[in-house]
């Protein structure tokens, strides 16, 4: 009765910290001390599973060496242990890794785990990541035991898909519907922070914002449709215009603005320059079919701390610049 209290009090423990954290990787550290105390293993770990890349990586462990923790992903490959559990979707035990009938990794072989239990961790059916329980010596494993796994199994689960679900949520919440850039509300964010870090550091910091002129025209011309398709491939020439550590937003309507991180003005004018000759080069083709000889941006540039104190000042430059351009 002792064990089964204390059991009882280990999954309300896993319970309460999966309902009361959105951090995946610490609720699951919780999740396989628990599991790994109910079968008494001195080791195990927790994989996500990424069906499209067929790969697992690593998001808990306990009790393993460095060597083994060192790899966070690998390929599942087929005839292993993990291609087993990920086919069948059952929970696998081995009380002997010298008698498994299938191919065990050579980094768990050189682990010298000699009995594993395995759960699969399931989402609405889906296999989501994998539980592993080691031992370095043969063992029996005990069915009794396997009731309370599959619980804690299902808490794991559980946290996958909660965290999953707020990743996305909050990048819904910051990201623009049509284009897939950044919205205008995440903007506002991520320049108080970018000012901030740029002053802190005493780097320069650029803003670029590009408006596509006469679009009001396109628009009655083909069609809100045609505007929206013109939008995207806005934000996709923009964005391979720019570099991979630069921030593109879709700030409103048909304006877009980047903001672009340890950048002086000159440099920022280069990248301004090559968004929008890029644009006035590339959108005619892009929108071939439409009779239409493509489009262009008016651009402004402005840098901190050249132009401005701070980022609401910084915002008014670069607009006031823009509309320069633009008459």
């Amino acid at each position: 009765m002792e064990e089964q209290v204390r059991g009882l009090k280990d999954l309300l423990r896993v319970a309460q910290a999966v309902v009361s954290s959105l951090d995946l990787d610490e609720v699951l550290q919780n999740i396989l001390g628990s599991a790994m105390g109910i079968m008494e293993m001195p080791a195990g770990s927790i994989a996500l599973y990424d069906p499209k890349m067929e790969k697992l990586s690593l998001h808990a462990h306990d009790g393993l060496s460095r060597a083994f923790t060192g790899r966070q992903s690998w390929r599942v490959k087929e005839g292993g242990l993990s291609h087993h559990i990920l086919s069948s979707g059952e929970p696998l035990s081995v009380e002997d890794t010298d008698r498994l009938s299938f191919n065990l990794d050579p980094v768990t072989r050189s682990e010298g785990i000699r009995s594993i239990v395995a759960v699969p961790l399931k989402v609405q059916d889906a296999i989501v990541g994998i539980l592993y329980l080691d031992d370095f010596r043969p063992r029996a494993i005990d069915p009794e035991r396997r009731g309370d796994l599959s619980i804690l199994a299902s808490f794991a689960a559980m946290s996958i898909a909660n965290a999953r679900l707020h990743k996305e949520m909050s990048r819904l919440a910051h990201t623009d519907g049509l284009t897939g850039l950044f919205n205008h509300r995440h903007f506002q964010e991520k320049l108080r922070v970018e000012t901030a870090r740029a002053a802190r550091y005493g780097k320069p910091l650029s803003l670029v914002m590009f408006d596509i002129d006469d679009f009001k025209a396109f628009n009655d011309a083909h069609g809100h449709p045609s505007g929206d398709k013109a939008l995207m491939i806005v934000a996709e020439i923009l964005r391979d215009a720019l570099r991979e550590c630069d921030l593109l937003f879709r700030y409103g309507g048909e304006e877009f603005m980047a903001i672009l991180p340890e950048t002086s003005l000159h440099e920022a004018l280069v990248a301004a320059e090559r968004g929008r000759s890029a644009l006035a080069e590339m959108s005619a083709e892009r929108l071939a079919g439409m009779d239409f000889e493509g489009l262009t941006a008016s651009v402004g540039v402005a840098s901190f701390p050249r132009d401005a104190r701070g980022p609401e000042e910084l915002l008014r430059v670069v607009d006031g610049l823009l509309y320069r351009s633009k008459r």
